[in-house]
């Protein structure tokens, strides 16, 4: 009998070669989408969250949630205290909702995850983006004042995760980087949000979780802040950062999923086969030797086009007829 899923990934998060090459095309992972945190995903419409700032989706970005532009609740940071309000949880039956959220989860052949510690994102929703960043600049104090005070929230809920839900990963989940560059210095990282990321990351240690990032963008100039909190995997990884050398500096301590250039060419359901092939050929060389990597090639577009269709199968018959077993090929 083989690993399955859950074994194989966690296997590969501590740093291990896995048995098979983890991927999307056969999900190793679970996640419990808490409703006293900010939403994922907003298919459905608006949502509100205890905070009452209202998150969106739409079609263009997948129904990912972001806060509905021009909805601001917080216009002076310096008034925070009037405006931002921790939830009563006194009378909350939290075993009655985590045992609903659990219902249907396959814990013996996937993992089970939580995730939280968006500290950023959270003073971004509060403020939006240019408040948020101002404040950072102009009222320090109130701003780690303010982010003290949410943490006391978000911390308690992921202790109550831990002990209801028993996850066996973390996913630190906090957008900090655009496209070129990260949104502040290094230094302000570890002056504003690194001690609170590091609360979360300590207690999911002290409770045998494995911690993965969820950071898009150019971030690699956080990563060795990353394996100091002991986050061992990244995702989604995406081609802005050097990737390739950091898989050499980082092997067997930090693990990559994604890689995948979905943003360029590659992306497109108009890429021709053999360029895609020929890219999916490249793209296992280059991360798959040594463990430590997630096949995730996707094209966008919408799952119902022929095309997108199309070029999804050619990812999918690659991947079970060269990727999956790649290790055991390898020796």
């Amino acid at each position: 009998m083989g690993l399955t899923p859950k074994e194989n990934y966690l296997r590969m998060l501590r740093g291990e070669i896995p048995e098979f090459v983890p991927s999307y095309i056969e999900p190793a992972n679970e996640m419990i989408a808490d409703e006293l945190l900010a939403p994922v995903m907003a298919p459905n419409g608006p949502v509100v969250t205890v905070y009452g700032v209202e998150y969106i989706g739409s079609r263009e970005i997948n129904w990912g949630a972001l806060p509905t532009p021009g909805k601001v609740i917080l216009r002076d940071i310096t008034k925070w205290r009037d405006v931002i309000k921790n939830p009563d949880l006194s009378g909350r039956d939290w075993e009655a909702y985590y045992k609903k959220a659990l219902e249907g989860k396959d814990r013996e052949n996937k993992t089970l995850s939580v995730h939280g510690g968006d500290y950023f994102l959270t003073l971004v929703s509060f403020m939006g983006f240019e408040g948020a960043l101002i404040s950072l600049y102009e009222e320090p104090e109130e701003v780690k004042a303010l982010l003290e005070y949410v943490s006391e929230f978000y911390l308690e809920v992921m202790k109550r995760q831990i002990q209801y839900c028993k996850p066996d990963i973390y996913n630190l989940m906090d957008d900090d980087s655009a496209l070129k560059s990260p949104f502040f210095s290094p230094e302000m990282y570890r002056e504003f949000f690194k001690p609170l990321h590091k609360k979360h990351c300590d207690l999911a240690l002290e409770n045998g979780m494995l911690i993965e990032r969820h950071d898009c963008g150019r971030c690699e100039d956080f990563i060795d802040d990353w394996l100091e909190l002991g986050i061992r995997g990244w995702n989604p990884a995406q081609t802005v950062n050097n990737l390739p050398l950091i898989k050499k500096k980082y092997a067997g301590r930090l693990a990559l999923a994604g890689c995948w250039d979905n943003q360029g060419p590659l992306g497109s359901p108009d890429v021709p086969d053999d360029t895609l092939r020929e890219a999916l050929e490249k793209y296992v060389s280059t991360f798959a030797p040594g463990g430590g990597f997630v096949y995730m090639p996707m094209v966008g577009g919408k799952p119902d086009d022929p095309r997108v269709r199309h070029k999804m199968d050619i990812i999918r018959d690659y991947y079970y007829s060269t990727v999956r077993d790649y290790y055991k090929k390898a020796g």
